[in-house]
């Protein structure tokens, strides 16, 4: 909970949430969602995982990087950065780094990443780290998807 002024930050800010769902969230309802968040480390073996991003030397929230098991039943990579740390490769050494952990360390089969076709930033790094299988329409978020994978 010492990330919530950080994680508020994040998940207030406009441009971050552009790209999942477009909608910010007030402090009080982020509150919620980091609570929601803590509760499922108290079951081991959830399929729900999301970790802080902190700078190695300080310590400092960075953002947000998930492994979850949506609601197709598949493993599902997911990030978001504060913007004082876009552009400066840490989204690409994220996911690399979720990547072996999914692979090695929860012994995962494979992995997918969907992405707003408009996101160009987190499609170069899909495109470089996993297979592009297809486009479509994201009715919920209106807009246009795309979806990839990646097997161990």
């Amino acid at each position: 909970m010492q990330d919530l002024d950080l994680f508020h930050a994040m998940q207030n800010d406009q441009d971050v949430m552009r790209y999942v769902g477009g909608k910010t969230y007030t402090l009080e309802e982020n509150k919620k969602d980091l609570e929601n968040i803590l509760k499922f480390y108290e079951n081991p073996k959830n399929d729900f995982w999301v970790w802080a991003i902190t700078a190695r030397e300080t310590s400092v929230f960075m953002g947000t990087i998930a492994l979850v098991k949506n609601e197709k039943e598949e493993y599902e990579i997911g990030y978001r950065l504060l913007k004082e740390f876009w552009r400066q490769g840490f989204g690409k050494e994220v996911t690399n780094g979720l990547i072996k952990y999914a692979f090695e360390v929860k012994k995962i089969k494979e992995i997918v990443a969907y992405v707003d076709k408009n996101n160009v930033t987190s499609v170069r790094i899909l495109d470089s780290t996993f297979n592009f299988i297809k486009e479509f329409y994201n009715e919920q978020d209106n807009c246009i998807d795309r979806y990839y994978k990646l097997s161990n």
